[in-house]
This record gives structure tokens, sequence and C-alpha cells, in this order.
């Protein structure tokens, strides 16, 4: 369920990401198709969460285990935070920071599965 997870969160992120740098690219500011993305990526992020950490004791101990749950309980904070920078800000570089916390999302959900992959038993 981790992994599936993980992943469903990188794919909402990457269309998050790719639907903010076309934004970007046309020199708009953050609409309601980007808001309802990053936050369709915010539930998932709250979901994977408390998944990953009720979870945790399945990773071998002596792994990378805090790295996984330092990951799943840091990662909701991202959208968050770049959605209220993509509302103050009144430039192309609101988007450029929705396509950066995109990016870090996918990449750390990815991560998260990479580790449940490899450490989990």
């Amino acid at each position: 369920m981790v992994v599936t997870l993980a992943f469903a969160v990188t794919a909402v992120a990457v269309a998050w990401g790719a639907y903010a740098a076309w934004l970007a690219w046309r020199d708009r500011l953050v609409d309601d198709a980007a808001l309802i993305l990053a936050l369709l990526v915010e539930a998932g992020l709250l979901v994977l969460a408390v998944v990953a950490a009720l979870r945790f004791r399945r990773i071998d101990p002596h792994s990378e285990g805090a790295t996984f749950l330092a990951y799943a309980l840091s990662l909701p904070v991202v959208p968050p935070m770049a959605l209220f920078v993509a509302i103050k800000e009144k430039t192309r570089w609101a988007m450029v920071v929705g396509v950066v916390a995109a990016v870090t999302v996918a990449v750390m959900a990815a991560r998260i599965a990479q580790i449940w992959n490899l450490y989990a038993r």
C-alpha cells in the first residue's frame, strides 16, 4: 500500500508541476485547477504520512527508517507553503515555486517508495 500510494502521489505531483510550468510559461497566475491539483497532492501526502507512520516499524532498524519517516512527515508541509507563495506573489515566479514544490514532492515520494521496497520486512 505504501508503494502504490507513493506512486499515486508522485503522479499527481508531476501533473501539478507540469500544469504549473505551463502557467509559468504563459505568464499566468495561480488558478483553480492549480489549487485543486495541489490540494489533491496534499490529501495524498497526509494519507501517506499516516500510513508511513503506522508501518514505520516494518523497516529494518539498521537502514533508512528515520529517513523514511522524516520524508513522510515533512512532505505535507511543502504544498501549503508553495500555495501561500503562489497566492501572494503576483509574477510568473509564483508558478515556478509551484514547479519546484511539485518536483520536490515527486522526488521525495518516489524515494519513500524506494526505501519501502528496499528495507521493509
